[in-house]
């Protein structure tokens, strides 16, 4: 192949490095939290508009930060993924010991960091830090077992479980059970694409059904015994009693999720049109913000989101299969899982078809951290077309991650 062939198909390659449908797509959603945040904060609630121009500020730093996440391939990655995790660690700690006493009184979570006016959640940046150590340590394993067994998959589970329970362990000590969930739910997404048998899996995903229904009935009726363990809060039986009864207390416990239910509804087929809200929803800017999109623009503005939240995710997992590196996979699966949660959750949380754990939506919600966390995560899919795409139609330069 002569020089100028090959100066033109590296070149061609450059254009091709860049997944631009992701890029859309977090843009797409960039511009409706923008908007369903003015919309909630200066239209709705009658503020200034200084919350909308931070949202738009903390965006600005997720696209710088995405940037710079791109910038390191996945040998880099897999060398810096000790140096993170510990870093991350670090955060946790430190947290509970400095942690911002004035909103720990309104919240009480004992999660952010309260720096002149920002304050930020470091258990968001440990999310993305621990997906890639959690990515590290399969890869790892893997490489080594020459013949799985049952064993050797115990082995796998116990090493996950031992990088796991300590940021679970840091951050239950905040009292942060919403970001816990996602933490085990990185940890169940990884778990299921390891290559774990079944003959585990099946058991131990019955196990966790069994806990959690037993946890429900035990809060429902018999909620002395969880609060004498020390492990479980008032509020948050209340939160489960309001989800099972969300008309039950609606001057009481329920409000928040009576108002979200009916706010939801009152949207109908097409919505009442921007800006128009007839319901006072409590956090709408924040945990709430999809009762804005569905009372706004009803049934329809709300199916748009999750067909856009759809394409996102189906970009994410064909990035990951067009890679093929094991390493990337399990980066990848995090990811996902973490973003894809994070919307099951806050949306059936709305609508009431799940408990209130506090966790937004991902690129709508009002929140600097969790928006920070949620482009670091895009920019580890966008970092594996990248580097493939690089080194395929460069020199095809295979890593080595001894």
């Amino acid at each position: 192949m002569t020089s100028r062939h090959q100066s033109r198909r590296l070149s061609k390659s450059q254009d091709s490095r860049v997944d631009y449908g992701i890029i859309l797509n977090v843009l797409i959603l960039a511009i409706i939290g923008i908007v369903s945040v003015y919309a909630t904060t200066t239209v709705i609630e009658g503020s200034n508009i200084t919350p909308t121009l931070l949202h738009a500020l903390w965006y600005a730093v997720g696209a710088l930060t995405v940037i710079v996440v791109i910038q390191f391939d996945s040998e880099q990655y897999w060398k810096l993924s000790t140096f993170l995790y510990g870093a991350g660690m670090l955060l946790l700690v430190l947290i509970l010991f400095f942690y911002d006493r004035e909103t720990a009184a309104s919240t009480g979570a004992k999660s952010w960091f309260n720096i002149g006016p920002f304050s930020f959640q470091p258990s968001e940046l440990f999310k993305p830090a621990f997906i890639v150590f959690l990515a590290r340590v399969v890869t790892e394993h893997n490489s080594k077992v020459v013949h799985r067994s049952v064993k050797t998959d115990w082995i796998l589970l116990g090493k996950i479980a031992l990088v796991s329970l300590p940021p679970v362990i840091l951050i239950q000590l905040q009292n942060d059970l919403g970001t816990n969930l996602v933490v085990l739910s990185i940890v169940a997404g990884t778990v299921l694409m390891s290559g774990v048998s079944w003959k585990i899996l099946v058991p131990a995903i019955s196990v966790v059904v069994l806990f959690g229904g037993g946890l429900i009935v035990l809060a429902a009726f018999y909620p002395d015994i969880l609060l004498d363990s020390g492990f479980f809060h008032s509020y948050q039986l209340e939160r489960i009693n309001s989800w099972l009864n969300p008309f039950g207390d609606t001057q009481g416990n329920s409000y928040q999720l009576a108002q979200s239910i009916m706010a939801v509804g009152s949207g109908q087929l097409s919505g009442k049109g921007f800006g128009v809200s007839e319901v006072s929803v409590p956090v709408r800017e924040s945990d709430f913000i999809f009762t804005t999109i569905a009372e706004n623009f009803g049934f329809l503005g709300g199916s748009v989101l999750l067909f856009i939240y759809f394409v996102l995710i189906y970009q994410m997992v064909q990035t990951c299969f067009e890679t093929k590196n094991e390493f990337y996979t399990y980066i990848a699966t995090g990811v996902i899982s973490m973003i894809l949660f994070h919307i099951v959750e806050n949306i059936g949380m709305t609508i009431g078809l799940l408990p209130i754990t506090g966790i937004p939506l991902p690129f709508v919600s009002q929140g600097g951290s969790a928006l920070l966390s949620n482009m670091i995560g895009v920019g580890l899919i966008l970092s594996m077309r990248y580097h493939h795409r690089s080194y395929m139609f460069s020199n095809n330069d295979q890593f080595n991650f001894d």
